[in-house]
């Protein structure tokens, strides 16, 4: 069975950084695109940031381009989001994101893609 675990979450001062690790078991990880979502209480989970199965290509919402970087490193079965420059506007539940794809240079931005979630982790940007 698939599992996603997200670590990295906590609290910060604006202007600070942190960086997510989503850690994925039961799948051929270099075969999976992944994305980054973010859920901030009462409203829609929105993509953050997503990722191609061969690492080449990548994308980012529009509100945390410049500022965040998603990574990852096939031989740890990890993916990474950089969160810098964080503003208040950020806070959130981030969840990590996979789904099987026949082609190393293709992502998504959409949540109905992926078929695997995380569970989660908080981040929480004071002013």
């Amino acid at each position: 069975q698939v599992q996603l675990v997200e670590s990295g979450g906590g609290l910060v001062q604006a202007g600070g950084s942190l960086r997510l690790s989503c850690a994925a078991s039961a799948l051929t990880f270099s075969r999976y695109i992944l994305g980054w979502f973010r859920q901030a209480p009462g409203k829609e989970r929105e993509f953050v940031a997503t990722i191609s199965a061969s690492g080449r290509s990548t994308e980012y919402a529009d509100s945390v381009k410049g500022r965040f970087t998603i990574s990852r490193d096939n031989a740890k079965n990890t993916v990474y989001l950089q969160m810098n420059s964080l503003k208040p506007e950020d806070t959130a539940v981030y969840y990590c994101a996979a789904d099987f794809s026949y082609s190393g240079s293709t992502y998504s931005t959409l949540p109905g893609t992926y078929n695997h979630w995380g569970q989660g982790t908080q981040v929480t940007v004071s002013s």
